[in-house]
């Protein structure tokens, strides 16, 4: 089980503009910043949608710590 703390450390990595969701574009960003440059437009929709429970387009904390624990 993940630790919420760091959880929410790694989310607001994902966060860029600290608005409590994050975008495909958020997101494919900050993998390249992590050191996943081959993450691209259409591969961080996916993972988005998958997370996305509301279906808003974005992804949650609630949504991202769902998806942590299991």
């Amino acid at each position: 089980m993940a630790d919420i703390n760091e959880a929410r450390a790694t989310f607001d990595r994902y966060d860029a503009d600290g608005d409590g969701q994050v975008t495909p574009d958020e997101f494919k960003h900050a993998m390249a910043e992590m050191g996943d440059p081959f993450v691209t437009g259409p591969v961080a929709e996916a993972v988005i949608k998958a997370k996305d429970t509301d279906k808003d387009g974005t992804m949650s904390f609630d949504e991202f710590w769902q998806a942590l624990q299991g």
